[in-house]
């Protein structure tokens, strides 16, 4: 038996990407490169334990004059834990959506909120499907969220500058967690890991989530 990818060498362990066993060294080379890993994949996780991020160490961080502090996580962590849950579902869902095409959906739901700051609404929905669906599963979210929050307080206390700041925190994340490779799920998989209730659709925890 030859390895799934390479079809020289002998293979080592089972890649559920390509339904077929692998080499080690098709596994490191084309992992998230030519392969849509799995997030629960062990040999993915291990491997985003010990990579590094794609971005550079001088780099601007994007929105800056966008303050995300401790306080707006702390008072809104059943908010972060619905983007998450949106975010992690989606791609749980389809293999094939990576951390760029996140990155893509946050940039544009960033744009769509910073102009409800101005009493408008102009909905920014990239031409990536991916992209596009990702924003769509967000805004649910965050209306599901505050739904919630009418059904059991009478009020909804979720306003459109927290539900920014939140997304401005999630987009330098996913710049931070980034690798590089092309089919990247190292931030997408990130979050599945630290709300993992959140990712299978459970009650919301306190966030463990550090401030890039």
């Amino acid at each position: 038996m030859a390895c799934a990818i390479c079809q020289t060498r002998r293979p080592r362990r089972f890649c559920p990407g390509v339904r077929g066993h692998i080499c080690t060294l098709c596994c490191g080379t084309e992992r998230e490169v030519t392969v849509d890993c799995p997030l629960d994949c062990e040999y993915l996780q291990e491997a985003h334990k010990h990579e590094k991020s794609a971005l550079a160490e001088d780099a601007t961080l994007p929105n800056a004059d966008i303050r995300v502090t401790d306080e707006l996580l702390n008072d809104n962590e059943e908010l972060m834990g619905h983007l998450v849950g949106a975010l992690v579902g989606e791609a749980l869902e389809n293999p094939s959506l990576t951390d760029f095409d996140a990155r893509e959906a946050l940039e544009a739901l960033i744009r769509t909120y910073r102009t409800l700051q101005t009493g408008l609404y102009y909905e920014t929905l990239p031409a990536n499907p991916l992209a596009a669906g990702l924003c769509r599963a967000v805004r649910a979210a965050v209306d599901e969220c505050r739904k919630q929050e009418t059904k059991s307080l009478g009020v909804t206390r979720t306003r459109d500058a927290a539900v920014l700041g939140l997304l401005v925190f999630l987009q330098r994340f996913e710049l931070e967690r980034n690798n590089g490779r092309r089919r990247c799920r190292a931030f997408l998989d990130a979050l599945r890991e630290i709300y993992p209730s959140e990712a299978a659709g459970g009650a919301v925890r306190g966030s463990s989530l550090l401030l890039p």
